[in-house]
């Protein structure tokens, strides 16, 4: 599965509504402004990586990176 700054962004959106959490209360939760959740929701490419680790923390949300095996190259 490609990762993309839309996936991102649908999936917070998604994990908000069903825990019924409005955008301005993640924002305060997340420690960032209400307008970076909506830049995050719409899937703005050039969000701050640590923004965005704080919001999907907020949310529950458990990010997991797969590097390849050692000697395989990217």
């Amino acid at each position: 599965m490609t990762v993309s700054a839309q996936s991102i962004g649908r999936t917070v959106r998604e994990v908000r509504h069903s825990l019924g959490v409005t955008q301005r209360q993640l924002a305060m939760t997340a420690g960032t402004g209400l307008r970076f959740v909506i830049e995050l929701e719409q899937g703005k490419p050039t969000c701050q990586l640590e923004r965005v680790l704080a919001v999907l923390h907020a949310l529950g949300v458990d990010v997991v990176l797969n590097p390849p095996p050692v000697g395989e190259g990217a």
